[in-house]
């Protein structure tokens, strides 16, 4: 029996060490649920305050109780660790690093070429490497395997790789982490049979693609389909603006339609990892092929004018009371890019802090998920919800529609709000205090 056989029967009788690099929102959930399979779990992350907190039984994301990993250590089936020699004790790697955007747009493939590095040094016959981070079709094949098999092995012979995309959906409370199908893809049918083998005892559906590029390919289409039909209500926002319509009105009303039709609501402008960025990992990818994305490249360039078009609306309404943006108090509710949820990735909101304070607003900011956040150089506090704070304000401006702010004491206490995310959509009193997007 070759090692990676032996894999497949140790997978199977949960003795396979499982290691999860990058201990993230997509890392953390991951590691976690392993670790409820049955199989032992180390967590690597280069943040050794996060590791710390884990090793003491305390989760820093929202969507993994802290009960759950205390439950884990004190069983003796997980362990975070900033020590990548731990890495030749497991069996199967994940990898859950950041992709992010550089500032021209092109995909940054630093974090995958530092973890790939540290697993080089201790790849073995018999690992199997899984790749969870989004990115464009090709990254596995053509960047990800030739690096690893600068160890001397052979990847489908002496090791396997698949890639496996992450779906997490943060506060998403319908759905949770072994509830949402996983998809896999191997450089090999070996690989692909050893990827899909240890994720069925972690998620209820393993869903088995041909290859590693087509899984890839899954990953960006779904995102991509999501931002390219939020940046079509945007641009219907936008119609419905300049037409004195209410778009939210407008939306619920085509929603009624059974079939044919499916609900997207706009907002400020895109945030977090995935909507803003995997969509431009697709683009750039065909770029290489010389192939426009029009889709892709107008909806990013329609979502990517909305804070500009909020900032703008802000100082409209400002000015219909005779007031400039220039020295007048604006409060935000909400920085976090998406409700009940403290992650500040892409969030549109701090877009929209700075083109208001570069114009002179006096702007502070209420997020109960959120207590500071960086702006440039500058660490910004969150404000206390007082009725005092709502009152001495001449504009609340709504970003993120967090579900535990009471929206109808706001509304009461508040001169006027501007609402983005049509969270006040069920308060009866002072409607008229009440501006939409």
């Amino acid at each position: 029996m070759s090692r990676l056989e032996d894999l497949g029967a140790r997978i199977d009788s949960r003795e396979a060490r499982i290691g999860v690099v990058g201990l993230g929102y997509v890392g953390l959930p991951l590691a976690v649920e392993f670790a409820k399979a049955g199989f032992q779990v180390t967590g690597f992350d280069l943040d050794s305050e996060k590791v710390r907190q884990l090793n003491e039984k305390v989760s820093y994301i929202e969507d993994v109780p802290s009960e759950d990993v205390r439950q884990q250590v004190e069983a003796g089936r997980f362990y975070a660790s900033t020590h990548f020699n731990d890495l030749s004790l497991t069996d199967v790697i994940n990898v859950a690093v950041p992709t992010p955007l550089s500032k021209t747009r092109d995909p940054d493939m630093s974090h995958i070429v530092a973890a790939v590095a540290e697993i080089r040094k201790r790849l073995r016959s018999g690992h199997l490497v899984i790749l969870g981070s989004t990115t464009y079709p090709g990254t596995t094949h053509d960047l990800f395997v030739p690096l690893l098999e600068e160890a001397g092995l052979e990847c489908g012979t002496d090791f396997a790789v698949a890639f496996a995309p992450e779906r997490i959906d943060p506060a998403n409370k319908k759905f949770d982490v072994r509830e949402v199908p996983k998809v896999v893809g191997g450089e090999t049918p070996l690989c692909t049979e050893l990827g899909v083998k240890v994720f069925q005892p972690v998620f209820d559906h393993v869903v088995q693609v041909s290859s590693t590029q087509t899984a890839e390919m899954v990953k960006l289409l779904e995102n991509t389909f999501r931002a390219i039909n939020i940046g079509l209500a945007n641009e219907i926002a936008l119609m419905c603006d300049r037409l004195e319509l209410d778009v939210w009105e407008v939306i619920d009303a085509a929603a009624t339609k059974p079939y044919g039709f499916m609900k997207f609501t706009p907002g400020p402008g895109l945030g977090g990892h995935c909507i803003p960025v995997d969509p431009s990992y697709l683009a750039w990818k065909m770029k290489s092929l010389n192939f426009q994305a029009r889709f892709i490249e107008t909806a990013v360039e329609i979502n990517g004018q909305m804070p500009e078009h909020v900032a703008s609306k802000v100082g409209d309404l400002l000015n219909e009371d005779r007031l400039a943006v220039n020295g007048a108090k604006i409060l935000v509710l909400g920085v976090a890019y998406k409700a009940d949820v403290a992650d500040m990735r892409e969030s549109p909101a701090l877009d929209i802090i700075q083109q208001l304070r570069e114009k002179g607003g006096d702007v502070r900011y209420h997020d109960p998920h959120v207590p500071e956040c960086r702006l440039d150089d500058e660490t910004l506090k969150s404000v206390d919800l007082t009725d005092e704070a709502l009152k001495a304000s001449d504009l609340v401006v709504i970003l993120t529609d967090h579900s535990g702010l009471d929206y109808d004491g706001i509304v009461a206490k508040s001169s006027r709000v501007f609402d983005t995310r049509n969270a006040t959509r069920n308060v009866t009193d002072h409607r008229e205090k009440i501006f939409k997007l």
